[in-house]
């Protein structure tokens, strides 16, 4: 007969191995979903920077809700007119993301969310005007592939 230490060895043993395997694994996913959602937010920023409206709306999805501190809750048509609206009145607008700001986090059985700082710079009776505001993004993963579903853009 072994020792009951043996047996709490070989279960210690057992348990670190078999959770060093799921945190790896874990990684591996969350890596693979971070250049996804990454790649949506370059995909919609590019859109929104070259004031490319048509790929913009593919990427909103359809139920879009829009909240906003200081404009309040708006959904995917108010949104897409804004911004037409936006682009034919000011064509220097851009954003940017705040390198090393950006968390992306799965939302089990629906996508990810992605929080972060983003810069945002326009041309204003010819003088540069910028803001630096916090976001937290709801992506959806669909059949048709990312979509952004939620959006929550503060500290104006």
């Amino acid at each position: 007969m072994l020792p009951n230490s043996f047996f709490f060895k070989i279960i210690v043993l057992l348990f670190l191995t078999l959770t060093g395997f799921r945190v790896f694994a874990q990684k591996t996913s969350d890596e693979e979903l971070s250049k996804e959602v990454l790649h949506m937010d370059s995909v919609l920023f590019n859109a929104f920077n070259s004031h490319n409206l048509d790929v913009m709306k593919t990427v909103f999805d359809k139920d879009l809700e829009f909240y906003h501190d200081k404009g309040g809750l708006t959904n995917y048509e108010q949104n897409i007119a804004a911004f037409q609206q936006n682009f034919s009145k000011n064509q220097e607008v851009h954003r940017e993301l705040v390198s090393g700001s950006t968390e992306i986090y799965p939302v089990k059985d629906y996508g990810a969310m992605q929080i972060g700082t983003h810069r945002f710079c326009h041309t204003e009776n010819g003088q540069t005007d910028c803001g630096t505001y916090k976001f937290v993004h709801i992506w959806k993963r669909t059949p048709d592939g990312w979509k952004l579903a939620r959006v929550v853009s503060y500290g104006h």
